[in-house]
């Protein structure tokens, strides 16, 4: 039997990341218990304090271990952390030297979204590959610029430590763990019962580019707000680092710094938010939106916009654009 330890953290936390990894598992254990054999997970929610208040004290969660009960566990799910990052992280610094040390014995560790903070808090998670939910990713890159952030995936693994993406995501790496652990046949069954769609790879299509702007480079941000601004016009690095009077050179340092992008990264994800909104929104056709947004070549253009999005503008204008559904 696996021991799994569900970790309740003592802070703001995402209630359905909690309930809904013992829920994968729990029904892993109630499928095998309806064909006379024995449960295969052995869960615990395990806690720092005796119980964590959530959602302004609406639910409280009573974990049924407590972190020092806790000397040997097989896979450890920490579950999504929210609010001040620094100080959620600061109450859960209790769990930090227990993961790890619980690592080195042998557990596996998943992170389920923003909880890859806590999770790369332990180090171990230093040049490996990381997801987390694609709102959270810039002051991710900033908090552990030595993890190899992947915000498009919705699944990683290396050497024992999972990730997934944002929101619910985490039940495709659920799904992906009952799986590797129970087999294909346990996993697809699990995936039809509670309706969750397997083999989700990206979490891109859903990412809304809001440009990081939460610093204090003026001529960066008003760089940036001129880019926003001027996405039908083509815009070349050069003209902007003469725009704002500063060398190209300079002006690529400090936008990367600043933005966690590259001048042309951030134009041309500028322009695609552009293209999804627009083909979310209006009957254009890909040509007029291609436009638009200051293309011209459309194999340049496709290629870019599934770069991004992980889908082709006529797939994702199918997906979002009800109007054209309905048609």
């Amino acid at each position: 039997m696996k021991h799994v330890s569900v970790l309740v953290p003592n802070s703001p936390c995402i209630l359905s990341s909690v309930i809904g990894a013992y829920k994968v598992f729990s029904t892993v254990n109630m499928t095998l218990a309806s064909q006379g054999k024995r449960p295969f997970f052995d869960i615990k929610m395990v806690g720092i304090t005796p119980e964590t208040s959530l959602y302004d004290g609406l639910f409280v969660v009573r974990p049924d271990t407590l972190l020092e009960e806790i000397k040997k566990t097989d896979l450890i799910i920490i579950p999504a952390i929210q609010g001040d990052m620094p100080t959620s992280l600061r109450m859960n610094s209790a769990f930090i030297p227990w993961i790890f040390d619980q690592y080195k014995q042998g557990a596996e560790v998943a992170s389920l979204c923003t909880g890859a903070f806590l999770l790369a808090s332990t180090g171990l998670l230093k040049g490996k590959k990381c997801s987390t939910h694609w709102v959270a990713a810039d002051a991710f890159r900033q908090a552990f610029p030595e993890v190899k952030l992947m915000p498009e995936k919705i699944i990683t693994d290396e050497f024992g430590v999972y990730s997934s993406g944002g929101a619910y995501s985490f039940l495709n790496l659920m799904i992906y763990l009952v799986e590797k652990f129970c087999g294909r046949e346990m996993a697809v069954y699990c995936s039809k019962m509670l309706e969750i769609e397997i083999e989700r790879k990206s979490q891109s299509p859903f990412a809304i580019f809001t440009g990081q702007k939460d610093h204090e480079d003026e001529p960066i941000k008003k760089a940036q707000l001129f880019m926003e601004n001027n996405v039908s016009n083509k815009v070349s690095v050069e003209e902007l680092s003469d725009m704002f009077a500063i060398s190209r050179r300079n002006f690529e340092r400090r936008f990367k710094k600043a933005t966690s992008n590259t001048p042309v990264e951030y134009l041309q994800r500028v322009k695609i938010e552009a293209a999804k909104k627009s083909l979310e929104s209006s009957r254009e056709n890909i040509n007029e939106v291609m436009y638009s947004v200051g293309y011209s070549d459309s194999k340049a253009f496709r290629t870019m916009f599934k770069k991004i999005t992980g889908l082709s503008p006529v797939s994702y204008r199918n997906k979002y654009n009800r109007e054209m559904l309905v048609a």
